[in-house]
């Protein structure tokens, strides 16, 4: 009998032979490993049971099938040159996917570190989507609740920290802690299983404040993250004998209704992918009557007082199509199993509570898109077909408080790693500039007469692969509509660029316009991954501090980027460190990741961070800098020293630990954002 066998591509390596019966084999025995890996990385917040099960299931469809190519694994075939903050490196061999090495006997199993690869990119999948795996992707276990069995304080605060993080940023610390694997190590894992930004997700799980207790690595071994060790309890009894009752009720209404829905004119039909409607009245059914949508006038944004998505006028080809309309409302009311649903997060997706307005409702690239506002959310209907067996899509996304800055554009379709809008009736020539590469000029854009834009490259869709200075990054696409800058992070609204000092004299956050504001969002723009589908309503970047580097090396920049969102919590505020360089476009070094912090915002306009650089003669440093409120830093831990002025320098040592605060000018104290 002819052996399976699965080819898996080593990164800068040759491609090593994975035989099926090796991929089973490491499945059984390092099943709990690697179930205790897939829990850890998935969504939390879902609910313990479903986690569980999705956990046991990923681990279980790590077997490959077949004889398709798959990415795999395997030993180490070289080390990645190491790199300080100044972005040099040494030589080395080429980098390979590296080994385990806290799992006994696994350290040179390729096996493992196959399977192992392919739980991650499962879990890291249903984390980028937000939901766990449904239907199949599920074992089943009926009448039970199945969760691991509850831990110390300890636990319970570790578990806290990580429901904080991306998946990656869960995976990189789980690599860690769990793995054992080194910080190179770890990017190798991550950068083959798909994570577009490996630093970061390190960066990212950086800010885990790590309980007492999970210092010498037994927290994440505990039973509180042990899929395999359940407690069993039995779901709702009384609910569930209510749900038989009425199951049997429901089937015989069914054989006596089952006739008249199949009627034409009130049946399923009409509604295209919709669920069944289950109760009826008269305020719900109006708002779901295509003759009931609201239009705005043609021309009411320009006599309006404030210039909204309300203002919209209805536009495209489609907007007489009343049967489209009444399945793009009655899907957006009652969704059924085949639509796709997503929502940004804080967003409701239930119906809306009167007749929304209609903005638009037309084809483009063979999809018929249907947007809708109520008000508090934007809503995007897709269907391919009629909407009845083709894909439909229901995307809902929050634009509470927009105004005439925020409400330029709407992501209209996505296809092939580009992107088409729907431009502001406001918005005459818009154009498309290159983040990484400032010096470049912007390109005029084609509008239709319906307003939608050309095809635009989605913003971080080039990412992974390619030659040149920063093969992880080697554009980012913004959108210029009007004089504001937008760009594309996966939603229906894209989110607005800006540059400047919050509050002060300045007047806060600018558009982003001339050389200086281009040039910190060159060295910025391949950070906004990290901001990727939290619902992003602004991002600006501020350039807080320059310093003197020691040595004769040059002057270095300290820039502060912060993401607001549409639903005011859940912010996002990243310090990064960007040395001497002569490249414009050099990502800069992410020192500091904090989310829900007031830093570098109106709220608390100052910001101070830290970093450790080697200089090129191989002597390192610990570098802090903060804005100009700051008037002396000090540094207690591993290294210690106080300087006046809001920048420090001291000698250190390669991972050294410091505690940095700094004291105002008003007489107050800040800590160092982490």
């Amino acid at each position: 009998m002819e052996q399976q066998q699965e080819t898996a591509d080593l990164p800068g390596g040759s491609p090593t032979l994975i035989d099926v019966e090796q991929a089973e084999a490491a499945i059984v025995e390092h099943y709990p490993r690697l179930v205790r890996l897939a829990y850890l990385v998935l969504p939390p917040g879902m609910g313990r049971t479903r986690r569980v099960l999705a956990a046991h299931g990923l681990a279980q469809r790590a077997l490959p099938r077949g004889r398709a190519n798959g990415a795999g694994a395997g030993p180490q075939t070289g080390v990645r040159p190491q790199t300080g903050a100044d972005g040099r490196g040494g030589a080395g061999a080429t980098p390979g996917l590296p080994g385990q090495r806290g799992t006994e006997g696994a350290a040179d199993d390729a096996g493992y570190a196959f399977v192992r690869l392919r739980v991650l990119r499962g879990a890291l999948r249903a984390a980028q989507r937000r939901r766990l795996p449904l239907g199949p992707a599920l074992p089943r276990v009926w009448g039970l609740r199945l969760s691991p069995s509850p831990g110390g304080s300890d636990e319970l605060a570790l578990d806290k920290a990580l429901s904080q993080l991306s998946g990656p940023g869960r995976a990189a610390y789980a690599l860690r802690g769990l793995e054992r694997l080194g910080d190179r190590e770890a990017r190798e894992v991550l950068k083959a299983a798909g994570v577009a930004d490996p630093r970061g997700a390190l960066a990212e799980a950086d800010t885990v404040e790590d309980p007492a207790g999970s210092r010498d690595g037994t927290l994440l071994e505990s039973p509180e993250f042990d899929p395999c060790a359940l407690r069993a309890r039995p779901t709702d009894l009384m609910r569930r004998r209510q749900h038989a009752r009425a199951a049997l009720a429901a089937a015989a209404a069914l054989v006596v209704c089952g006739t008249l829905l199949g009627l034409p004119g009130e049946g399923w039909g009409p509604s295209g992918a919709a669920a069944p409607p289950y109760a009826r009245n008269p305020s719900s059914e109006r708002a779901l009557d295509p003759a009931e949508l609201t239009r705005a006038a043609p021309g009411a944004w320009r006599t309006a007082t404030r210039a909204d998505f309300s203002t919209w006028p209805a536009r495209g080809d489609r907007t007489g199509d009343t049967p489209l309309l009444r399945r793009a409302l009655a899907v957006w009311a009652r969704p059924g199993r085949s639509v796709r649903v997503s929502a940004t997060p804080g967003t409701q997706s239930g119906p809306p509570s009167g007749p929304p307005q209609l903005l638009y409702a037309g084809e483009v690239d063979q999809v018929a898109v249907v947007l809708l506002y109520d008000g508090l959310r934007v809503v995007r209907y897709a269907e391919v077909g009629d909407g009845d067996g083709g894909a439909v899509a229901l995307d809902f996304a929050r634009a509470d408080a927009a105004d005439a800055a925020s409400s330029t554009g709407l992501v209209v379709t996505r296809a092939d790693g580009n992107v088409r809008y729907l431009a502001a009736p406001w918005v005459r020539h818009p154009s498309v500039r290159d983040l990484v590469r400032p010096g470049e000029a912007a390109r005029p854009l084609r509008l239709t007469a319906d307003g939608v834009t050309d095809p635009v490259r989605a913003g971080g869709a080039d990412l992974v692969g390619g030659a040149g200075r920063a093969p992880e990054c080697e554009s980012w696409t913004a959108l210029r509509l009007g004089s504001r800058l937008v760009t594309d992070l996966g939603e229906i609204v894209p989110a607005r660029l800006t540059y400047g000092a919050p509050g002060g004299r300045g007047g806060g956050p600018r558009d982003v316009s001339g050389a200086p504001a281009r040039a910190a969002w060159a060295h910025t723009a391949c950070r906004l991954p990290l901001l990727h589908s939290r619902g992003v309503r602004t991002v600006n970047a501020w350039r807080f501090a320059a310093q003197r580097l020691p040595e004769g090396g040059g002057s270095a920049e300290w820039v502060c980027t912060r993401a607001e969102t549409w639903r005011g919590a859940g912010g996002r505020v990243l310090a990064q460190f960007q040395p001497p360089t002569t490249d414009p476009a050099a990502p800069a070094a992410v020192v500091a990741n904090a989310g829900d912090s007031p830093a570098c915002g109106p709220r608390e306009p100052r910001v101070l961070a830290g970093a450790l650089w080697k200089s090129r003669a191989g002597r390192w440093y610990l570098l802090a800098a903060g804005s100009s409120q700051v008037t002396s830093v000090a540094a207690r831990g591993d290294v210690r020293g106080t300087a006046v002025g809001r920048t420090l320098t001291l000698p250190a040592r390669e991972g050294d630990q410091a505690r940095l605060s700094g004291r105002l000018a008003g007489g107050g104290r800040v800590t160092a954002l982490r």
